[in-house]
């Protein structure tokens, strides 16, 4: 699902979505966020990351800003760890481009 500036849909509710590329990590790992989405009136945002691999990729998405875990295909549970440690120290930047629509909108980073 990995895309950069494009579209998402939801599955099953037909929610289409922005994602913005937020970082490319050293082993290509790829994280994206989609921009703010309402839901039961509280703002969220869905962070995709996905990794390629031999075949394909791994990926797992995680809503902010409660850090619900959705999804996960491939990634190890000490993956998960890194990433929820990574996610927590920028979750307050990446919730911040959302509301913005990325970092090429974004004015004060």
């Amino acid at each position: 699902m990995m895309m950069k500036r494009g579209f998402a849909d939801e599955e099953g509710g037909g929610l289409r979505f922005m994602l913005y590329p937020f970082m490319t990590l050293n082993d290509n790992t790829e994280i994206v966020h989609s921009e703010i989405l309402n839901m039961n009136g509280k703002e969220h945002v869905k962070v995709c990351i996905e990794r390629p691999v031999f075949g394909g990729f791994q990926s797992v998405e995680c809503y902010l800003p409660e850090y619900e875990w959705k999804n996960n295909e491939g990634f190890t549970k000490n993956d998960l760890e890194k990433f929820q440690e990574f996610l927590e120290s920028a979750a307050h930047i990446i919730i911040e481009l959302a509301r913005e629509g990325g970092f090429d909108s974004a004015s004060n980073f």
